[in-house]
């Protein structure tokens, strides 16, 4: 196996702008010539899509809730074989995570995969103290390879000059880069975090605006060569527990728009695997449903194009009627939110598909959010029942005036649709808030597909 180059982005607390500095540092290498590698630790979709937009490969996930340690470096390895580098985007700070012991942060990944850290650390309001912050978070483990440093949002020449000057006087870190603090660089953010590649008909030429100032002000071949300068990585095989389905001739159709486009790239690589045929479809603009074997609806944000969802009545009548009649249908989040009466926000009320007789509503805090353990009860017609399935939700929507009432989740750690339960029953869908993962402790992708084949045969 090659050393499988490769290398880490952390910061010491979420919105330090690792985001913005990942998708520069992949277009710039992009633009070297190089193929990079994506991935992002714990279960986020937005800057995944970003990462693969900048990279124009997929982005994969790296989630200690629903992998485990041996699946989790098979992904990696098996994902990152053939880039000529591989970039790794942590969650929140580099010692954060949920278990108080450290053991699903990054900085446990970082160590698992044996991967050198560049942190990026947002300088505003900071001179001299970052020495302290940096000492801190080199002492706290040194089995972390903290391997570097990028100055963010500095505030000119003579705030950098400072910045560098405590950085090389009281650490051995090199400064791999300083970063002025600069408004074309933002990237909106709005109730669940940034906005999306898909919502931002100019989202190319920023991301080529960003790769430019990135490549000015990073030195992209110090972070080159240390991301070269890696141990070989061992990956054992995985036995996920079954085989694939042979699915071959199946078509599912699969919502991809500006409302929808929350997917986990592996998991979608499993339908393929599986032989079945991913057939996108724009929930917004076609006028109905192709012809298709099922649909999946992923999560999104349904209620930023909710006028357009309903002004679409055509595409809401189809659906519909297709699963009034029994079509096979898996939905997440906003795709559960699309299959009800109307997605209510604000004072705006806008019409959708109206398959499940309640509505949903927008609040302003969060209704979930977070990891989810729940147990499938016997109404769920696809999969195994009575096992703790690990997943997670995040989601500022709730049902209201519901009239339906079979679930098939009953929620262990979590929220769902009610603190209780999750997962929607009717006919031969199932929605709900919960996000799944295709991985051994829930191989739902193949499940699904052995529900559609059933109905075929």
């Amino acid at each position: 196996m090659t050393s499988l180059p490769r290398f880490m982005i952390a910061a010491a607390h979420k919105s330090s702008g690792k985001t913005v500095v990942s998708t520069g540092i992949a277009r710039a290498l992009l633009k070297q010539g190089q193929t990079v590698g994506t991935f992002k630790k714990g279960p986020d979709y937005i800057d995944p899509l970003w990462l693969s937009t900048a990279s124009r490969v997929p982005c994969y996930n790296l989630d200690f809730n629903t992998m485990g340690r041996d699946e989790l470096t098979h992904l990696f390895s098996s994902r990152a074989q053939g880039s000529d580098i591989n970039l790794i985007e942590a969650n929140k700070g580099l010692f954060d995570g949920t278990n108080p012991d450290g053991t699903d942060s990054n900085a446990e990944l970082a160590k698992l995969l044996k991967t050198p850290v560049v942190l990026v650390i947002d300088t505003v309001g900071m001179t001299r103290g970052i020495a302290p912050l940096l000492l801190g978070y080199l002492g706290f483990d040194p089995d972390v390879n903290i391997a570097g440093v990028i100055l963010n949002r500095t505030g000119g020449p003579r705030h950098s000059g400072k910045l560098v000057q405590a950085v090389e006087t009281y650490t051995d870190l090199p400064v791999l880069g300083a970063i002025r603090r600069t408004p074309d660089m933002d990237i909106a953010e709005r109730h669940l975090g940034l906005i999306t590649p898909a919502e931002n008909p100019a989202t190319d030429t920023w991301i080529d605006l960003v790769s430019y100032l990135v490549a000015e002000q990073v030195n992209l071949d110090t972070i080159q060569a240390l991301a070269s300068d890696v141990p070989e990585l061992t990956a054992k095989p995985i036995d996920i527990g079954r085989t694939p389905p042979d699915a071959a001739g199946l078509k599912i159709g699969i919502a991809k728009d500006a409302a929808f486009g929350f997917y986990y790239s592996d998991d979608l690589e499993a339908f393929s695997q599986a032989g079945a045929s991913l057939v996108p479809i724009d929930m917004l603009h076609d006028q109905v449903l192709p012809e298709i074997d099922a649909l999946f609806i992923g999560g999104g944000f349904p209620e930023t194009q909710a006028s357009t969802l309903a002004a679409n009545r055509s595409m809401l009548l189809s659906v519909n009627a297709a699963l009034d009649a029994g079509l096979r249908c898996y939905a997440e989040c906003g795709g559960l939110m699309y299959l009800c009466n109307s997605i209510g926000w604000g004072d705006e009320r806008s019409d959708m598909v109206g398959f499940f007789d309640a509505d949903t509503r927008l609040e302003k805090k969060p209704q979930g959010r977070g990891y989810v353990r729940f147990d499938s009860n016997s109404n769920h017609p696809w999969g195994q029942t009575k096992t703790t399935t690990s997943a997670h939700e995040f989601h500022y929507a709730r049902i209201v005036n519901s009239k339906e009432n079979i679930f098939t989740r009953d929620i262990k750690r979590g929220h769902g649709t009610d603190g209780l339960s999750d997962g929607l029953l009717k006919n031969n869908t199932l929605a709900g808030f919960v996000h799944l993962r295709h991985s051994a402790q829930s191989p739902w992708v193949f499940d699904f597909l052995d529900f559609v084949l059933s109905h075929k045969k």
